[in-house]
């Protein structure tokens, strides 16, 4: 499974200021648990930062990671949020996964992460 301590974070040069950071990776793939399948997604990654950003070079290299894993589209999408939430505790943070179609069905999943109170 992918290890959130891949992701890098840098300070956040505008941490006064809220402003909205969006990046999409375009070749997210993972591995349908029940079919053995490859899915393909573009995760889109939309947030606030509070003191600091992600490293584009360390999230490449994270959703990397699941590859060759084998998890439903939801799962991916909500653990995505929750690491990326947590290394970078952000004041907003929404993941939306756009799944490619298979088997007639396209999906989008979208998390929200809410700092644990």
């Amino acid at each position: 499974m992918a290890d959130p301590k891949i992701l890098e974070t840098f300070p956040n040069p505008a941490a006064h200021r809220d402003y909205l950071i969006e990046h999409t990776h375009h070749e997210f793939t993972s591995v349908c648990p029940m079919t053995g399948h490859p899915d393909f997604a573009d995760i889109t990654v939309r947030y606030v930062a509070n003191k600091t950003c992600v490293e584009l070079k360390s999230l490449k290299l994270y959703f990397h990671a699941y590859r060759n894993e084998g998890i439903f589209f939801e799962a991916a999408t909500n653990k995505i949020c929750d690491d990326i939430g947590n290394a970078l505790k952000p004041r907003s943070l929404t993941i939306v996964a756009n799944w490619k179609a298979r088997g007639g069905f396209s999906s989008v999943v979208t998390a929200d992460w809410k700092k644990k109170k």
